[in-house]
C-alpha cells in the first residue's frame, strides 16, 4: 500500500470514528435539552408542557442512571438561568422547541423492535415510536399510554356530539368486544374526545357507557388533546357557522381506529366502517402472534 493510500485509509477511519462519536453524543445532548425544557416549563408555569415532557422522558429515553442524571442536570441549568433573570418563553415558542428536541430524540434514540408476523418492514417503520398521551379518565385520574402496557389498546378519536361517524365507530368497538368474547379482557377500548370544551367528564362517562361500560373515555386540555392527536396522526378542526350561536359548532376529524400492541407500538390502523368481524379477526390474529395467554377458540357468534 502506498503512503497516499495509507493516509487516505487513516483519514477515512478518523472520519467514521468522528461520525460514530457524534451519533453517540446526540442522544445525551437531546436528553439534556429535554431536561432544560422541563426546567423552563416548570419554572414558568407551563404545566401541560412539563407533564408532556415527563411522559416523553419516561416513554422514550432509556431508564439508566446516566440518562437520568443528564436530564436532571439540564432541568437544574434551566432553573438556575430562570433565577438569574432569564425570560420565560411563550407557549408557542416552548412548543416549537419541544417539537425540535422531540425529533432529535427520536433520531438519536430510536425505539427498535421485531417485525410482527403478517406485516412487512415498510409497515412497521412508521410505528417505531410509541404514540404517547397524557389525559384524564372521567373520575379525574391521569391516564397515560404506559398504563396499558402488556395489553392491546383499540383507540378512536371523536366527540360526543358527532352525528354519525363516532356512534358508528363505537358501535363497531362494542361489536368487536362481543366477538372476542373472553379474549376482550386483553384489549382496552378507548375513546378520546377532540372536543374537551363540551365533553365534560360526566358527558364522556355517560356516552361511552351507552355503548359498552368497558370503553374508557379520555379527555384533556386543548394542548394535551392536540399533542395526543398529533402522536396518532389524527387531524381535527372546529367548524363554526357564523350565523350559529357561540357554543354551536361541529368538529371535522379523522375517522377510524388505531390498535396499539402490548409494547405500546402501533400494531394496525383500521379505516372507518371496517366491518366489526374483520376487525375482530385481525385483532384475534395479533393476540395469537403476541403469545398472550388466553383461551383458544373461535370468535363468538
Amino acid at each position: 500500500m502506498t503512503v497516499r493510500n495509507k493516509l487516505f485509509a487513516v483519514l477515512c477511519g478518523l472520519t467514521f470514528s468522528a461520525m460514530a462519536f457524534a451519533a453517540e453524543e446526540a442522544g445525551p445532548a437531546a436528553v439534556r435539552d429535554l431536561g432544560r425544557l422541563n426546567g423552563q416549563a416548570l419554572a414558568c408555569g407551563h404545566k401541560d408542557s412539563a407533564a408532556w415532557i415527563r411522559i416523553l422522558m419516561l416513554s422514550h429515553v432509556p431508564k439508566t442512571r446516566a440518562f437520568g442524571e443528564i436530564y436532571e442536570e439540564g432541568s437544574q441549568e434551566a432553573f438556575v438561568a430562570h433565577n438569574r433573570g432569564a425570560a420565560c418563553p411563550g407557549k408557542a415558542e416552548l412548543s416549537a422547541r419541544l417539537e425540535t428536541v422531540t425529533e432529535r430524540l427520536k433520531a438519536a434514540l430510536p425505539a427498535s423492535g421485531p417485525v410482527p408476523q403478517g406485516h412487512n418492514a415498510a409497515e412497521v417503520l412508521p410505528n417505531g415510536i410509541v404514540p404517547r398521551y397524557l389525559l384524564q379518565e372521567p373520575g379525574g385520574r391521569a391516564v397515560t399510554n404506559e398504563d396499558f402496557l402488556g395489553r392491546f389498546q383499540l383507540i378512536a378519536f371523536g366527540y360526543t356530539s358527532c352525528p354519525d361517524v363516532c356512534p358508528t365507530t363505537l358501535q363497531e368497538m362494542k361489536e368487536v368486544l362481543k366477538l372476542l368474547g373472553e379474549r376482550a379482557a386483553r384489549l382496552q377500548p378507548i375513546f378520546i374526545t377532540v372536543d374537551p370544551e363540551r365533553d365534560s367528564a360526566q358527558v364522556m362517562r355517560e356516552y361511552t357507557a351507552a355503548f359498552d361500560p368497558r370503553i374508557l373515555g379520555l379527555r384533556g386540555s386543548e394542548a394535551l388533546t392536540r399533542r395526543a392527536a398529533a402522536e396518532f396522526r389524527i387531524r381535527y378542526e372546529i367548524v363554526r357557522d357564523p350565523s350559529a350561536p357561540p357554543g354551536s359548532y361541529t368538529v371535522d376529524h379523522s375517522a377510524g381506529m388505531v390498535l396499539l400492541g402490548p409494547d405500546g407500538r402501533t400494531a394496525a390502523r383500521f379505516a372507518y366502517a371496517t366491518p366489526a368481524r374483520q376487525l375482530a379477526e385481525r385483532i384475534e390474529a395479533l393476540l395469537r402472534e403476541s403469545g398472550m395467554p388466553g383461551p383458544a377458540q373461535r370468535l363468538s357468534r
